[in-house]
């Protein structure tokens, strides 16, 4: 605006010469002075802008094929949610904790799960004691038989004896008879207490088993009831590093409600993309190498792997860049990484095949 202004007043000091009106010779020096230096001054700075922007555009090029793909790192990442509804009695998981799998880092209050198992195995107990134990009543005809198999062994020695004393005219043919009538009752007498302790075995176990037909639902009932106990439990599935916390004690959980999310970071997964031109430069198991910013100039390396290769191409995400830009489909690929502890969930890296 100054720089319009003064060349306003030269412009009208001009006219004033042509018009032979006098004007101080210093005054007009001055201006055209003032008029040229800044005249000057823009010129070098179209001048500086011109360059810088050509030294970016270097740059940029030569940035540009410095590496093969690029991406950001990920995780398997698990989300441990409640298997059980009640108030969160006590919790042991804060951000950042090193947990192992199996570890019980909660407990959801199940008391009323475990009132219930305690009447069904109270009824399952009370179906023990109606069931009758054939034992004693089994043990009585048993022995009855075999005072009865003694006597009917009795009877046939009784019954030789009397037979050599028929024959001796020692004895007569009646007391022998009265033997052999004695003898034939007793074998009766020793089939029907066999008969009998059949029948008492039969109706002892038919009886228990329209009882413990009962008992094996009952058990499958406190199996069940047992299981949702266990399922109070709060116990970390893997083993890794609590990323995210959702829960705090003596909040009321919900089956499915989330309580923390945590991943393994021992070994992490670089997720970048390449262009269909370089699909024939890559295969799985490659050893590659993985680099990530360590300051402003430098790069802090890591040995890779390639452990997968998508099979099918996609659009180029808009915050992932790719060695050809003009690509429009890509190849999504993981190169999985040890961590030393300064790879992080999210953070840029870039890989070099070769």
């Amino acid at each position: 605006m100054r720089l319009c202004n003064d060349y306003a007043i030269f412009k009208t000091l001009s006219m004033h010469l042509r018009c032979k009106i006098s004007v101080p010779l210093k005054v007009t020096k001055n201006i055209c002075a003032s008029v040229a230096l800044k005249l000057k001054t823009t010129i070098k700075m179209k001048k500086l802008i011109v360059f810088i922007s050509a030294a970016l555009l270097l740059n940029a090029c030569a940035s540009k094929s410095d590496y093969d793909a690029s991406g950001n790192f990920e995780a398997d990442e698990v989300i441990v949610s409640a298997q059980q509804n009640g108030v969160l009695l006590s919790y042991n998981v804060k951000e950042g904790n090193q947990l192992k799998s199996g570890d019980n880092v909660g407990q959801i209050d199940v008391k009323v799960v475990e009132l219930q198992k305690q009447q069904t195995e109270a009824s399952i107990n009370a179906l023990n004691e109606k069931t009758v134990t054939p034992n004693d009543q089994t043990e009585l005809v048993r022995r009855q038989l075999e005072v009865q198999k003694s006597q009917l062994a009795q009877q046939l020695r009784e019954k030789i004896r009397t037979e050599n004393l028929v024959k001796a005219d020692a004895a007569t043919r009646k007391q022998l008879d009265d033997i052999n009538a004695l003898i034939d009752q007793l074998k009766k007498q020793i089939s029907v207490t066999e008969q009998q302790l059949k029948l008492n075995t039969y109706n002892t176990n038919t009886q228990n088993r329209s009882i413990l037909s009962e008992k094996a639902p009952m058990e499958k009932a406190a199996a069940q009831l047992q299981e949702q106990i266990n399922k109070g439990q709060i116990i970390n599935p893997i083993t890794g590093t609590v990323l995210i916390n959702y829960a705090l004690p003596g909040e009321m959980e919900t089956i499915g409600k989330p309580l923390y999310k945590i991943a393994n970071t021992d070994t992490l997964d670089l997720r970048a993309y390449i262009t269909g031109s370089q699909l024939s430069q890559i295969k799985v198991g490659q050893q590659v190498k993985v680099r990530i910013d360590d300051g402003r100039d430098s790069y802090k390396e890591y040995p890779g792997t390639i452990t997968w290769i998508s099979a099918k191409s996609e659009f180029s995400p808009k915050t992932i860049q790719t060695k050809d830009e003009r690509a429009n489909l890509v190849y999504a690929i993981k190169v999985r990484v040890k961590n030393d502890g300064y790879l992080k969930i999210g953070m840029y890296g870039e890989v070099l095949f070769k």
